[in-house]
């Protein structure tokens, strides 16, 4: 099954990512499911490191938001799935932030500005998926820089 493409609309540009929908199907399914809500429409990017990575998709603009389900109140967390094919590699390379549990990736998200061999190391972050168009956007984004709309667009062939 080819693996979907989604397209982040920010104010610097457009950005489309490969989800790894194939190769980390927890992930994959948790960042898609939250596309396909709408959830990260309107958000911002928080954080940025020069060098390191730019990292968005909190409902509370800080850092410290997670994602709860409307129906429920719940919040929602993934268990952490590593591959080690996939890797930190690279600038564009897409992947779930969390806390200090392994198992706490919920909505944010972030993109590799550089290569980051560093966060491979155990127990390391869980890589849903890579730019494939746009990085030049990437690289623009700062704090406080919105994604406007996102959308699963396509699919992607293997």
């Amino acid at each position: 099954m080819p693996d979907p493409i989604v397209s982040i609309e920010t104010n610097k540009g457009t950005i489309k990512v490969k989800v790894f929908q194939n190769d980390a199907p927890i992930t994959a399914e948790n960042f898609l499911d939250l596309v396909n809500k709408g959830f990260y429409n309107g958000l911002t990017y928080h954080r940025y490191e020069p060098g390191f990575v730019i990292q968005g998709g909190c409902p509370n603009g800080n850092g410290m938001g997670d994602y709860k389900d409307p129906a429920t109140g719940k919040k929602r967390t993934i268990q952490l799935e590593k591959k080690p094919h996939l890797k930190h590699n690279k600038a564009g390379i897409v992947a779930m932030a969390r806390s200090n549990d392994p198992n706490s990736a919920s909505c944010q998200y972030y993109i590799t500005l550089a290569p980051a061999d560093f966060l491979d190391n155990p127990p390391g972050y869980a890589v849903v998926g890579e730019v494939i168009e746009g990085l030049d956007a990437v690289m623009q984004l700062r704090v406080g820089d919105k994604m406007t709309k996102v959308q699963v667009l396509e699919t992607a062939n293997k």
